[in-house]
């Protein structure tokens, strides 16, 4: 516990170096403005490692006089940093001045200034310059003002922590005060500092407030909770259960953070069951009641770490759980959603299935208007939870089909699309229940579906799963009445002509009865009040007309309405599962008679479409190449006479009703093997703190032969510090195991040979930055004075810290590092020279550095995400940069994915029975990769291998940004260049 933070900014306000005398020049100037910048830049210069000791008196003279705020606090960090030894190691005689005038600030009137003063004396490490200040110190314990007090607790907890001999009665005299004090925030300074010097105080004060705890400070009870956690490896069995109902009685407190660190504290004084899930039920209503969704995720995250130190234990309380769920922020849903899923069991999962109905309707009740990006992200991310536990619990997957087939016409296109793939999961897993979930499928596809990509889905389910002959008859109805009227384009054209002319023809009896009206009334023209002839407008009509085609349209079934908009890729689908039904029927039924009636209703459609399809006037967009060869490609396996040829029908059946189930039955069984190894995993992770029943038990109490016993006991520091070496040697072995050849290749050349100086470097990548070590040799017979090495950066790097400039003698070595902050995973380039001086003080040399370019695949990390999540990034994301690919040196498509996967750190998301085996000659895979800054690359590889030729294709990268598309791009390219080789024959 430290004093209220002060801050003081300085920053680098002119990057011209200035010298001793300049600084001088600059300090004596009258104007407080120009002081200021002057010991900032003073203050900068002496952080980086010249100390400057000869402005020590200027510094004295001309800014310590002066009133000014903003110099007193700079003044006070100079007097921080500044050399108070001289070179024999004893207090300088200036240092006199310097503590006279703490003296005086330390007796200022003003309660601020002495309350600042006393926050630099916990800095201060000098006991000679200390020791006259300790009377004027100790009188502040009784200034009026609480500002004051309380930083003279801490001043003289650090002075006693210093030299125990300059105040040695501070816990007496910090106990008398902790007596008579009235003031919180000083009770708790005083509470804090005695917990360290003086414990039997610390303890009465405890035991004098038991009875009224919980109406106390909340400061004060955040130090009793502190003083417990620090007191545990002292405290004895009665204590440690004197401890536990005091924290219990905490957690009835009125403050948010006090009952949360009691609950963190609960779980360390005790392991027992009860005591966990009390912790835990507090960190659930922390997260309820907190409207800050940092704490929400706090405490989510705590009750994460609980649930796997304490597997199963927060079963019962899922349902308090789920009222997070009334937050507003996504991630707290998502963490929310997650956690559920773990603690669901065959108990609890009934009431979860009832919670998520409830929330799911009232979800889709909500106004379309109010909805927004988030509601419908919150939306597809209950129903992937909803698949997730039908997944997981067989006995309750019909009940959430039918929730979420209910619900299917109220959602987005994504939300619906999702519902389609998790019913492909269930239909395919559960063979005894998929006539009853076709059933409920037609069912919600009559409710109005208008989405082209939920009713692909929904047509290749009912194509692979219709297998009885009702279910066949139903499905064709379905289909039959959403395609409408055939033959498409005749029903167009007579909708369209037709009924212009009916409409024509009622014009004109309406027409002539008006005119016959009118004879009656006029023989001649109407005559307007104005006295101008009445006119028809001919707009009127063609407003009318197109009117009625809106509403035409309007009316139209969807498949019919989505076909004619343009999407024949659904046509195709719907082609591809009306020939998957006949061949079907065709095994099941013996009825010729309506196995030819579905034949030539089949082939009128697939005709229909085609033909609708190649007059654009009728159609949005006209049919394209690949869709109308697939259609035609099926009318011909419809009209074929399979009779005499028995091997064309067995292969036909084999395409349409078998290798497609199959397919989709390996692409099945990949995710469940990924899902199962990532459960793995997970467990692996969490057993690696579990000891072997064979393994021996360390007692820290018991030291080992060799070890040397203390009177006084065991310091707990450094046998915390001895675990801690202990705990990370396996890294620290492993490190050391790192071979000199490796470094040697990670070097690189900064200067030429034949340069006067000299210049390598080796890079050390970190989590966010980069450390540059650079060693510089003087190669020639003369010493270089001044030498510095200076650099500066290309893209989203930044340089923290300059090397110091030094002396190098000859043929001498300096070496020198510097840190560059990383920001993003984008291709960045450091570039820098070395400056040192001439013969002359004018005279400069100057050597220019090579570039150093940060490689990014140290910042690109393989990841994993959904099917959906992949797509919706892919629509979103503005950057794409397309590599074309031509391979002439790798054998196969899979090894060239290989390499790819192994030089851009990026995970192949397609699964293997999707791709294909080693010998196909094309290949389209999804590529994800994420980078340590949170960026998302994503990146889709289409290749085809050409007979006895090379491997022709590109890869199209999606990023948020610019930068990680282009460096990706890059890398790729590089390895496209490598992959080519040109065949050279000599003739």
């Amino acid at each position: 516990m430290s004093a209220d933070a002060a801050y003081t900014l300085i920053y680098d306000t002119d990057p011209n170096k200035s010298s001793i005398q300049e600084f001088k020049t600059l300090l004596e100037k009258p104007k407080d403005d120009v002081k200021i910048v002057t010991m900032k830049r003073i203050l900068l210069t002496m952080l980086n490692g010249n100390p400057m000791p000869d402005l020590l008196m200027h510094v004295i003279r001309y800014i310590m006089p002066s009133r000014n705020k903003t110099l007193k606090k700079l003044l006070y960090v100079y007097w921080e940093i500044v050399p108070k030894l001289d070179a024999e190691g004893k207090l300088k005689h200036e240092m006199i001045l310097v503590c006279n005038a703490i003296r005086n600030d330390l007796q200022h009137p003003n309660e601020y200034i002495r309350g600042n003063t006393l926050k630099f004396l916990t800095k201060l490490k000098e006991s000679e310059l200390l020791e006259p200040l300790i009377p004027t110190v100790i009188a502040c314990l009784e200034h009026r003002h609480s500002y004051v007090r309380k930083n003279c607790i801490f001043a003289i907890d650090s002075i006693y922590r210093l030299n125990p001999d300059l105040i040695p009665d501070a816990p007496e005299m910090l106990t008398n005060l902790l007596a008579i004090e009235t003031d919180p925030i000083c009770i708790r300074n005083c509470f804090t500092v005695l917990g360290s010097l003086n414990r039997d105080a610390a303890l009465s004060l405890i035991q004098e407030n038991l009875e009224n705890l919980t109406n106390l400070d909340s400061l004060l009870q955040l130090s009793f909770i502190e003083f417990i956690r620090k007191d545990l490896k002292f405290a004895n069995g009665a204590l440690k259960q004197q401890y536990l109902n005091l924290i219990v009685e905490l957690l009835s407190s009125k403050s948010s953070s006090v009952v949360y660190e009691s609950a963190l504290t609960l779980t360390l004084l005790a392991n027992n069951d009860e005591v966990i899930l009390q912790a835990g039920k507090k960190f659930i209503d922390l997260a309820i009641k907190e409207s800050d969704n940092n704490v929400k995720l706090i405490c989510l995250s705590r009750i994460i770490e609980l649930s796997k130190k304490n597997p199963g234990i927060f079963q019962d309380s899922v349902l308090d759980l789920l009222r997070i769920l009334t937050c507003t922020d996504l991630d707290v849903k998502k963490q929310t959603l997650n956690l559920v899923l773990e603690f669901i069991d065959s108990k609890n999962v009934d009431n979860v299935i009832k919670f998520f109905k409830k929330e799911l309707m009232k979800v889709l009740s909500t106004d379309e208007e109010a909805t927004n990006d988030k509601s419908n992200d919150y939306k597809q991310l209950l129903i992937q939870t909803i698949n997730k536990i039908s997944i997981n619990f067989i006995d309750n997957s019909i009940e959430i089909v039918d929730l979420l087939l209910e619900s299917l016409s109220q959602l987005n296109s994504q939300s619906a699309y999702d519902i389609i793939a998790f019913v492909k999961q269930i239909i395919e897993k559960f063979p005894t229940k998929r006539e009853s979930i076709l059933v409920k499928l037609i069912d919600a596809l009559n409710n109005n579906i208008k989405s082209g990509k939920v009713l692909r889905g929904a047509l290749w389910i009912i194509g692979e799963y219709a297998l009885t002959e009702k279910n066949i008859q139903d499905s064709w109805k379905f289909i039959r009445s959403n395609v409408g009227e055939l033959p498409i384009l005749a029903s167009e054209k007579k909708k369209r002509f037709g009924n212009a002319e009916e409409e024509q023809e009622t014009n004109e009896e309406e027409q002539e009865g008006e005119d016959s009206k009118e004879k009656k009334k006029h023989s001649g023209p109407v005559i307007l009040p104005d006295g101008t002839y009445a006119t028809e407008n001919a707009l009127t009509t063609k407003e009318q007309k197109v009117d009625s085609d809106d509403e035409e349209d309007s009316h139209q079934p969807p498949i019919r309405k989505l076909i004619l908009g343009g999407d024949f890729y659904l046509a195709s689908i719907l082609s591809s599962a009306l020939l998957k039904l006949i061949l079907r029927f065709q095994d099941i039924s013996k009825s010729h008679k309506i196995l030819n009636v579905l034949k030539a209703e089949a082939t009128l459609i697939m005709v229909s479409i085609l033909r609708v399809g190649e007059a654009s006037e009728y159609v949005k967009e006209t049919i394209d190449e690949d869709s109308a060869e697939r259609i035609l490609s099926y009318v011909r396996f419809l009209m074929e006479d399979y009779e005499d040829a028995e091997d064309s029908k067995k292969i036909v059946k084999e395409g349409f009703l078998t290798d497609t189930k199959k397919a989709f039955e390996e692409q099945i069984k990949e995710a469940s093997k990924a899902v199962s190894v990532t459960t793995s995993l997970s467990s692996s992770s969490d057993s690696t703190n579990a000891t072997g029943l064979d393994e021996v038990i360390n007692f820290r109490l018991f030291p080992k032969s060799n070890a040397v016993l203390n009177t006084g006991g065991f310091n707990d520091d450094d046998e915390l510090e001895n675990i801690n070496k202990n705990a990370t040697s396996s890294t620290l072995s492993s490190s050391k195991k790192e071979k000199l050849a490796s470094r040697l290749n990670k070097i690189i050349p900064l200067t030429g040979f034949s340069d006067p100086v000299y210049a390598e470097g080796y890079i050390k990548v970190h989590q966010f930055d980069v450390v540059l070590d650079v060693l510089v040799v003087n190669q020639t017979a003369n010493t270089l004075r001044n030498l510095s090495v200076e650099f500066a950066t290309l893209g989203d790097l930044k340089v923290v810290d300059k090397p110091v400039s030094a002396n190098i003698t000859p043929h001498g070595f300096h070496k020198v590092s510097t840190t560059i902050k990383v920001t993003s995973a984008d291709t960045g380039v450091i570039f820098g020279n070395i400056l040192y001086d001439g013969a002359h003080a004018t005279d400069q040399t100057i050597v220019i550095l090579n570039d150093v370019h940060i490689d990014i695949m140290d910042y690109i990390k393989p990841a994993t995400c959904e099917e959906s999540q992949f797509r919706k990034m892919w629509n979103e994301f503005e950057w794409e940069n397309k590599i074309v690919i031509k391979s002439s040196t790798i054998g196969s498509l899979s090894d060239y994915l290989s390499l790819l996967l192994k030089n851009t750190n990026m995970m192949c998301l397609t699964p293997g029975a999707v791709i294909g085996d080693a010998n196909c000659q094309f290949l389209s895979a999804n590529l994800y990769s994420k980078s340590s800054f949170g960026e998302d690359a994503l990146a889709n590889l289409c290749i085809e291998k050409l007979q006895d030729g090379p491997i022709l294709g590109h890869v199209r990268i999606r990023s948020k940004g610019q930068g990680l598309a282009l460096s990706l791009g890059d890398r790729i390219a590089s390895i496209a260049r490598k992959t080519q080789k040109a065949n050279l024959k000599i003739v």
